[in-house]
């Protein structure tokens, strides 16, 4: 594994997770109460024993930049390392990434300074577990030039992939990108002998669809990214390579999901506080990697707590929290009830910050965290935000997507921007 090079694509605009993503790119967005996003596809490296990586950054960079710095740093007797390569002007050209295949072409230069076996490709929206030890071995004895991840959807969700067509063999005849018409999705039904057991005994049908993961020779990578016009591996790579080169289909039956969307990421968090949950937040022989921080435990007081994850450092006091995600230095004031709510928390305390103009002109805004006797249904309240008492969320389950000052709505989730203010006695 020493001999693959690893490259996690952490640069797009994240436009389906606004307004998570006004402030941060997608990949650096909190998950879990107390990770980012990019800590799923590091981690499963440093699990696979794979530690050269590059992570591609373009957009609104600077938190990534600092959570993977503060984050991921091997020691000095490790080959390894996590390097990060944002968007960079060149004497040859001045334009930022135009896709994910343009990023990976315009990074060349750095990511093949290291002579590799392989080349691994890994997008930085997604959760699951993933040995890709195995992925790498099933690439090299096929004698792929390029193998690429592909995971068994139901329909619904098929539109919103790109789809694979296989033969026997596993080698892929055809691909299509998030295709809309139902004739050409009945075209890519998975064959029976590449579903999980439980699927095929029930006769559902499934569709091959692109986890954005894959395996690339590295001349080959070199020349297919010679074509200018290849800007990204979905819509143009993949699809040509299909033509001329031996491409391979990696079925995954594991855990995965895409949350790269409001709902998808609303949906994915909350159930990982629920008994059993599908994606077991704690493996011991697959942990989850983040930034190590020196918080007190969470203080919970006089208050009910059910179906929840609460991360260190928070201090819950009279309130009552049902089906719900409690992030890093949260603070819930008594009276309040929160169920089906996102809580990322805070990056600092109240208060722990240095006096300056700035902070003085907030005086009179609430106190970080939630407020006295609110109660905030169905809702992601993203870090630093200020509640105040009695603040009412309701659910806003059929609600049309909005925008408003200080929330937004998306799929039917009230979202409450980082650092934004909800002033005493709202009702939303």
């Amino acid at each position: 594994m020493e001999a693959v090079t690893v490259i996690i694509l952490g640069g797009g605009r994240g436009t389906r997770l606004f307004p998570l993503t006004l402030e941060r790119s997608k990949p650096a967005v909190n998950f879990m109460g107390k990770f980012r996003l990019i800590d799923i596809p590091i981690s499963n490296c440093i699990n696979s024993d794979l530690k050269r990586i590059f992570v591609l950054t373009q957009f609104l960079s600077a938190s990534l930049h600092r959570h993977i710095m503060q984050s991921f740093t091997f020691d000095t007797f490790t080959d390894g390392f996590v390097d990060i390569l944002a968007a960079e002007q060149t004497v040859q050209k001045a334009d930022w990434f135009q896709g994910t295949a343009d990023a990976v072409r315009a990074t060349l230069p750095h990511t093949t300074y290291y002579p590799a076996r392989q080349m691994l490709i890994l997008g930085g929206d997604q959760l699951y577990r993933m040995d890709y030890r195995r992925l790498i071995g099933f690439h090299r004895d096929a004698r792929a030039d390029i193998t690429v991840a592909v995971h068994p959807v139901p329909r619904e969700e098929a539109s919103r992939m790109g789809l694979l067509q296989v033969d026997e063999e596993g080698r892929v005849t055809a691909f299509e990108e998030k295709p809309k018409d139902p004739a050409v999705i009945d075209r890519f039904r998975a064959p029976r002998h590449l579903l999980p057991a439980e699927t095929a005994a029930r006769g559902e049908d499934r569709y091959l669809g692109s986890m954005g993961i894959y395996v690339f020779e590295p001349e080959i990578m070199k020349a297919l990214l010679n074509e200018e016009r290849q800007t990204d591996f979905g819509t143009h790579l993949i699809p040509s390579a299909i033509l001329n080169q031996r491409v391979m289909a990696f079925p995954f039956g594991g855990y995965w999901r895409d949350i790269g969307t409001i709902s998808a990421f609303f949906e994915a968090n909350l159930e990982l506080a629920q008994r059993d949950p599908a994606f077991p937040i704690y493996d011991p022989r697959w942990p989850i990697y983040t930034r190590t921080r020196s918080l007190p435990p969470s203080r919970i007081l006089e208050s009910e707590i059910r179906d929840c994850i609460v991360a260190e450092g928070s201090d819950i006091t009279g309130a009552s929290i049902n089906d719900s995600i409690i992030g890093l230095r949260s603070r819930v004031r008594k009276g309040s009830v929160l169920t089906d709510v996102i809580l990322m928390g805070a990056d600092f305390y109240e208060g722990e910050r240095l006096v300056s103009e700035s902070s003085l002109s907030r005086t009179s805004e609430p106190a970080v965290g939630i407020g006295r006797d609110c109660n905030i249904e169905r809702a992601i309240i993203d870090k630093n935000a200020r509640i105040g008492d009695r603040v009412v969320i309701r659910r806003q389950t059929n609600a049309q997507d909005a925008q408003h000052d200080s929330f937004w709505i998306r799929d039917g989730i009230t979202i409450v921007p980082k650092g934004a203010a909800i002033p005493d006695d709202t009702v939303l």
